[in-house]
């Protein structure tokens, strides 16, 4: 990622050896992977302090002393000891472990990258990304660091681990199965308003900070706050708000962590380039057979291709049923507090919540071009469709970069 302001990733590395060791009688570095320190407490920061930042920070579990709050619009009461505007003094500081971050997504990748680049723990609110590529450098960095990352829902955690176990097993040849997720997208609430006036910033409001690595765009009250979630620039409306705690628990039952869709279909009027808009429904089929369907019930005519289908035991035939009874139960999925003290890596990691928010992503493609896209789930691009594909891995506004 690149830094503004002077601040190379060496520094960020050179400034953050040894930062997991603060506020614990001995330091967790020097106990070695997998060991737990006698005392519990982390020194903790929320970067991105609007409606959701308290609950996100929550979500870090007990034992954590917030340290420092960072936020945009904290300009007019940065004091660089406790509040500040921007997330790379946040993570400079040696006594902060663990970060959560409830900023808007267009900002989760870079600062999720950093924060674990400069040796602290990861808790992201959903959703982890605004668009594909990102996820993969997120992947890449919690691998290449060490670090734990969780994304901020847990869908997965009270999911069918039976239905995992069948549909993981490899045994079922003919998969004709239909998730139909109907409703609940809030399309219509976050929608982006077209031809907006442009005002002036608030003054406690880094307004260019805030757009960051997105186009910076005249200021607007409605691209502030939670209606943010109305605009490409930093979202992808309410499917991406609400997408990824629908279809968390989806990945982890029917075994779709390490794949996506190939071929994704939508019902929606043209799109607005900037401003997220109103859609049908998408369909969306795997290599293996499985469709997945989002309905919103908000605009056009419901989804009526297919009716729902889900799997069965009887799916399988005696000498299958025998085969899966011998196989092993999936292992329980690890949470954030248990990960960050035990070292063993999160249920809801960077890679299952990447191909999570990729049907999201995509979903949203093939909305914004209006037609039917094939996707290689392999090497992660869009085929035969160079319009399409450029939001795969969409520009950041220099200095910013993955």
């Amino acid at each position: 990622m690149q830094q503004r302001k002077g601040i190379s990733r060496r520094r960020f590395i050179q400034t953050s050896a040894g930062a997991v060791a603060a506020f614990t009688i001995v330091p967790r570095h020097v106990l070695g992977q997998g060991q737990t320190p006698p005392s519990e407490t982390f020194g903790a920061a929320l970067i991105g302090c609007g409606g959701q930042g308290n609950g996100t920070f929550g979500g870090l579990g007990p034992d954590m002393k917030k340290l420092a709050i960072c936020d945009v619009k904290f300009l007019d009461h940065a004091d660089n000891k406790t509040v500040y505007t921007d997330f790379r003094r946040v993570l400079e500081r040696k006594d902060i472990d663990v970060v959560a971050i409830a900023t808007p997504p267009h900002w989760h990748a870079l600062i999720s990258i950093a924060a674990m680049e400069a040796g602290k723990d990861v808790l992201c609110e959903k959703p982890m990304t605004r668009f594909i590529a990102e996820g993969r450098a997120v992947a890449e960095a919690e691998r290449r660091t060490g670090r734990i990352f969780q994304v901020g829902t847990y869908g997965r955690f009270g999911a069918d681990r039976r239905k995992r176990k069948i549909m993981a097993s490899g045994l079922i040849k003919d998969n004709s199965v239909v998730y139909i997720q109907r409703g609940g997208f809030k399309v219509r609430e976050w929608s982006g308003v077209v031809n907006a006036k442009p005002q002036t910033p608030p003054r406690s409001l880094d307004w260019d900070m805030y757009c960051g690595p997105s186009p910076l765009r005249p200021f607007h009250p409605h691209r502030f706050g939670g209606s943010h979630r109305g605009y490409w620039d930093y979202e992808g409306g309410g499917l991406t708000d609400m997408g990824q705690h629908y279809f968390d628990g989806f990945s982890y039952m029917y075994a779709r962590d390490d794949t996506s869709p190939v071929e994704i279909e939508p019902h929606a009027p043209v799109a607005h380039p900037e401003a997220c808009g109103m859609w049908g429904w998408v369909e969306m089929k795997y290599a293996d057979g499985l469709t997945l369907v989002f309905d919103s019930g908000e605009w056009g005519q419901p989804y009526d291709r297919r009716q729902p289908r889900d799997i069965r035991m009887e799916d399988l035939d005696a000498e299958s049923q025998e085969k899966l009874k011998a196989m092993p139960d999936p292992e329980p999925l690890v949470s954030f507090p248990d990960a960050i003290r035990t070292r063993k890596r999160a249920g809801g990691n960077a890679d299952v919540s990447h191909r999570c928010v990729c049907l999201m992503h995509l979903a949203n493609i093939a909305i914004r071009v209006g037609r039917k896209i094939q996707y290689d789930p392999v090497r992660e691009r869009i085929v035969g469709d160079e319009q399409a594909n450029r939001l795969v891995n969409q520009p950041m506004r220099a200095p910013w970069r993955l």
